[in-house]
């Protein structure tokens, strides 16, 4: 732990791509206790675009030497998908936190792996799981923690717009690209079930984990039509809870995200906007000691920077992790692994007892 009072955590951004730049790089530009130290891209020309625009003290082409830097405290790891194990426990092993995009890995193996790196770095390692630091969420979970008292059940939806491109391409910079960029074999968009549920089902599973608590078992379904994939899920939480999961990838309509949580003293009601509209949920609190509703504005809502101000608090003051830690990453994946081999058997799975990849 540092424990020199103006101390910023000095950060090393790993790949320079649309990631980088619709999130990453600004959040470090922005944060109150962290600085954009390093970037890293293997393609030349994007480096160079990304340094004179974000203007960090250090620009390497190599990864390794990047890490070998010994002013570099901690790494985003903004890379495609196939990259976040391996990148992350590199970074480990040299000494370094690690902000690592979702999905943590694709399969249990890989998680694991990933949580026992973890464990003998004694590093601080979080999830890019962002909407834990929604605010009007925050508001949420601290309702459930601290007042709801019992849940009786959660309805929780993620489903993605055919119009999502027209909305962010209005509100996204157009993103900087190089023909030099590093790029996984194969094409991650081949197998569309894994893909979604990679990208989106990662998302929807967390935010069911951070106001219910640990999911035992699932039983789902999966509609395909028109191109479009639908997800029901039907959960068990360690707490007795019910809960109903609905992922669907894309609906004809807005963006369509959000939850209803029914408790012994209250009920949460929420909305979820589109990520890159940088706006809070809209969550109505329900009290039931008083008849009353609360709804927290939550007007600061960059996600991104938040995350990364709450890495940098963790490592810096000893705070405790308000981030999803290697072990909530790990049991993402199994939810969504369990929910993958439910499908395929229509059966209950328990999480306990998966393995392989989703």
């Amino acid at each position: 732990m540092i424990h020199k009072q103006d101390h910023r955590l000095r950060v090393g951004v790993l790949g320079c791509g649309p990631i980088a730049q619709f999130a990453h790089l600004e959040s470090c530009v922005k944060a109150s206790n962290a600085d954009l130290y390093a970037i890293c891209d293997a393609a030349p020309d994007l480096l160079a675009r990304m340094g004179a625009t974000y203007e960090p003290r250090k620009m390497y082409g190599d990864y390794d030497e990047m890490l070998a830097d010994p002013e570099l405290e901690a790494v985003i790891v903004a890379t495609s998908d196939a990259y976040h194990v391996p990148m992350s426990i590199k970074a480990l092993q040299a000494g370094k936190h690690v902000l690592c995009e979702k999905p943590i890995g694709v399969s249990v193996e890989e998680g694991e792996k990933l949580a026992e790196a973890v464990k003998r770095s004694g590093k601080v390692l979080q999830v890019g799981h962002m909407k834990r630091f929604d605010p009007a969420l925050e508001a949420a979970r601290d309702f459930v923690r601290d007042e709801m008292g019992e849940i009786l059940a959660l309805k929780a939806w993620y489903c993605d717009s055919t119009h999502r491109y027209t909305n962010t391409d209005a509100v996204q910079p157009l993103p900087i690209t190089s023909k030099l960029a590093k790029k996984p074999g194969g094409n991650p968009k081949a197998d569309l079930r894994q893909y979604f549920m990679l990208a989106h089902g990662s998302h929807l599973v967390d935010t069911a984990r951070l106001l219910c608590g640990e999911i035992t078992a699932v039983r789902a379904r999966l509609n395909e039509r028109f191109g479009a994939y639908c997800w029901f899920v039907e959960t068990e939480f360690a707490n007795g809870a019910l809960g109903h999961l609905d992922l669907t990838v894309a609906v004809r309509m807005d963006w369509h995200e959000g939850f209803q949580l029914y408790g012994q003293n209250g009920s949460v009601i929420a909305k979820t906007f589109n990520p890159w509209y940088f706006r809070a949920s809209e969550v109505d609190i329900f009290h039931e000691k008083d008849a009353t509703s609360r709804k927290p504005l939550g007007a600061d809502g960059h996600f991104f920077r938040r995350q990364l101000e709450g890495l940098a608090d963790t490592v810096l003051n000893g705070a405790p992790q308000r981030g999803a830690t290697v072990e909530d990453g790990l049991a993402s994946i199994r939810a969504m692994v369990a929910i993958a081999r439910s499908v395929e058997s229509g059966e209950r799975v328990a999480l306990a007892s998966v393995t392989g990849a989703v």
